[in-house]
């Protein structure tokens, strides 16, 4: 990498975020379609946030990702929000345009989808586990897709009415039918998936033990496509069981690298070699781990 007066500056703004795997994808696209780019990481505290965003125009910076905790509060500095931005209320990239306005937006859905190749949403019927951040980023670019209808489920907490509001909101902006239920409710989970044709873990049961989302005698029909948007470990209790039964598995790593494609298109206006650095990523984490 040549980095002279005129790299222009990319990077990922959270806290923690010393460990992340962003800086290796960006920079090995950048390197590979032979931008003049670097991509740093930046942990930052909650009061620097407004300043590090500004400084992407200070700075002519190509633009920024955000990670926790920053997706929600960075929304009120940007000037502009892509369709799925405004539907979520929050956002994980941000991007300089030619006018000097930020655009704010969330790639973690369409990456997502991107991931699982050549599955096409549209009327669709999908079931996702969980009702976080990544939840309803999936959640409402699939409503963009014009999905038929999602299920969703999600544990019945304090955060259940909210969580039923937000999906009232994306429900009612796309016009796709969105039902939340019990994560506890056996049944209507087993009913939910044999109407579905993708089921999806996106909360984070499994990470770091043997833990499971969904009981283990839930059946799965056939044909339909499991993923998990756990990358770590490489295949969760989750993706065993269910590939156990004979069907189509992903774990969620395609998710990172695609989510990334998407920021990297926007800034660069070239096509991330996603499929490439996917596996390159891959022979970093698990090689090296194995």
């Amino acid at each position: 990498m040549n980095i002279n007066g005129y790299t222009r500056l990319a990077a990922v703004v959270a806290n923690p975020i010393k460990h992340s795997n962003s800086p290796f994808i960006h920079n090995m696209a950048f390197e590979m379609t032979e931008v003049n780019g670097v991509y740093l990481a930046f942990e930052i505290e909650n009061n620097n946030l407004a300043q590090i965003i500004e400084n992407i125009k200070t700075m002519d910076m190509y633009g920024v990702n955000l990670s926790m905790p920053f997706k929600k509060e960075a929304v009120k500095y940007v000037d502009e929000l892509t369709p799925v931005a405004e539907l979520i209320g929050a956002i994980n990239t941000i991007a300089l345009k030619e006018d000097g306005s930020l655009l704010g937006h969330s790639t973690d859905g369409s990456g997502f989808f991107n991931s699982l190749e050549n599955y096409q949403v549209e009327c669709q019927t999908i079931s996702i586990l969980g009702g976080g951040g990544a939840a309803l980023a999936i959640i409402a670019e699939a409503c963009v897709q014009k999905a038929n209808k999602v299920f969703v489920f999600n544990r019945k907490s304090a955060n259940y009415p909210i969580l039923q509001e937000k999906l009232n909101k994306i429900s009612k902006a796309s016009g796709v039918e969105i039902i939340l239920q019990d994560l506890a409710d056996e049944e209507k989970i087993q009913d939910s998936v044999n109407e579905s044709n993708l089921l999806i873990n996106a909360t984070s049961i499994g990470m770091k033990d043997k833990s499971m989302p969904v009981d283990a005698n839930l059946r799965l029909s056939e044909g339909i496509v499991v993923a998990d948007i756990i990358y770590q470990p490489a295949e969760t209790e989750f993706l065993k069981w269910a590939k156990s039964q004979n069907v189509r598995t992903i774990n969620g790593l395609g998710m990172l690298v695609y989510q990334a494609a998407e920021s990297f298109e926007l800034w660069t206006g070239k096509k991330m070699p996603a499929q490439t650095i996917k596996e390159a990523l891959e022979r970093k984490i698990y090689e090296t781990r194995s």
